[in-house]
């Protein structure tokens, strides 16, 4: 059996901007420090203990949300992340300001001593309304030895209850390396426990201090990809850094024989047995799967770091420009790096003769971890173009 394979066969299976994404971002992520009492494994940041005091001053930060609202309607989704963002005491102001404006706030903090009940309230009163937690193993030992600190695995759930009692719709993170990938099951569980909205699964690029960790095969990644389209019925799932998601779910759009048209390999068929089994007393109820967006690095997309350096993702750092020096819709709009990326024409290898290349596109970080070029072929995609 072939499997579909293009966009207007079955456009259904992902969703799709209803603005130009060249003219304005869907998202933007924040980085408004770098400072963070955590030592995680991964960190694309390679967080500090302490605020860098060049990063963007409140006055600055608001100037920034103020561009971001200027975009009019659609506003793009504002998260403000780290380092942990809870090491900004002007964050409830910033968030404020930002809800203010007509943006939609969103936190993404570490999970220590700063995320306590009171702060969550006060910038709940503010106007934010989700919050992201990491969970990177299914066990104190192997999130804990991400995080670099005992004890984070046990506060997180405690942390992620107190968010849901509070009313901020809850997103959990989970970084999947070599490691820990036996345990995505499990991770689900805990996911679907917790009454997550949203899982965002990040696939490790190799930059930061995720350089000495091991990532996944591209053999290994599709067939996680594929396990991720057979659970999105429990829970909407995100993919980072793997956009050959939203070419999975086009391909498998409309085949029964899923299968034969997609041979399982022993990485699937072990995280199919597990979830089986973990699931088999009390199957979750499933729900409608939530189409996959088409948003890439620069393509919908946008990072600013703590000193207000503009970068196409938080795992791609080649700059665009700094919004001290240039609004940030003009960079945004004329950055030539920011364009190139929102050209799948131009990009090299297989990417550029993808039949996939305009809603997938590939990592543009595996591809600049990798090579050092942002439109280079994505070594982490396992698709052979037609």
């Amino acid at each position: 059996m072939t499997a579909p394979t293009t966009t207007a066969a079955h456009p259904r299976a992902v969703r799709y901007l209803h603005h130009d994404a060249a003219e304005r971002p869907f998202i933007v992520i924040w980085e408004v420090t770098r400072a963070c009492q955590l030592v995680c494994t991964h960190c694309r940041a390679d967080a500090i203990t302490t605020r860098n005091p060049f990063e963007l001053s409140t006055v600055e930060g608001k100037r920034l949300l103020d561009d971001l609202a200027s975009f009019g309607a659609p506003r793009p989704l504002v998260v403000l992340t780290g380092g942990d963002p809870f090491e900004r005491p002007d964050l409830p102001e910033l968030v404020a300001h930002g809800t203010g404006l007509g943006l939609s706030m969103a936190l993404s903090p570490s999970v220590t001593a700063k995320l306590t009940r009171e702060v969550l309230v006060e910038l709940h009163d503010a106007g934010a309304k989700a919050v992201s937690l990491s969970l990177d193993g299914a066990t104190a030992q192997t999130h804990d030895a991400f995080r670099g600190i005992d004890g984070v695995f046990d506060d997180t759930f405690t942390a992620a209850r107190t968010i849901k009692d509070i009313g901020f719709r809850l997103q959990i993170n989970t970084t999947v390396t070599s490691a820990n990938v036996h345990e995505l099951p499990q991770i689900l569980k805990a996911v679907l426990e917790l009454g997550a909205s949203l899982w965002s699964v990040f696939f490790l690029v190799p930059t930061g201090r995720g350089k000495l960790l091991e990532p996944l095969t591209a053999a290994q990644e599709e067939e996680v990809l594929h396990w991720l389209h057979d659970v999105s019925s429990l829970v909407a799932i995100k993919t980072t850094e793997a956009p050959h998601y939203r070419r999975i779910a086009l391909q498998r759009a409309g085949v029964d024989a899923l299968d034969e048209a997609f041979g399982v390999g022993p990485l699937r068929a072990e995280l199919r047995r597990d979830t089986a089994g973990l699931f088999a007393a009390h199957p979750p109820k499933p729900r409608r799967p939530r189409p996959p967006i088409d948003v890439n690095s620069g393509k919908g997309f946008a990072f600013v770091d703590h000193v207000g350096i503009v970068y196409p993702s938080g795992f791609l750092p080649a700059p665009a420009g700094s919004v001290r020096a240039r609004p940030f819709p003009e960079i945004y709009r004329e950055s030539v790096l920011l364009k190139s990326l929102r050209d799948p024409d131009s990009f090299g290898g297989k990417c550029g003769r993808c039949e996939f290349r305009t809603v997938c596109g590939g990592s543009r970080s595996h591809a600049f971890a990798t090579t050092g070029d942002p439109l280079a072929e994505d070594p982490s995609c396992l698709h052979e173009p037609a």
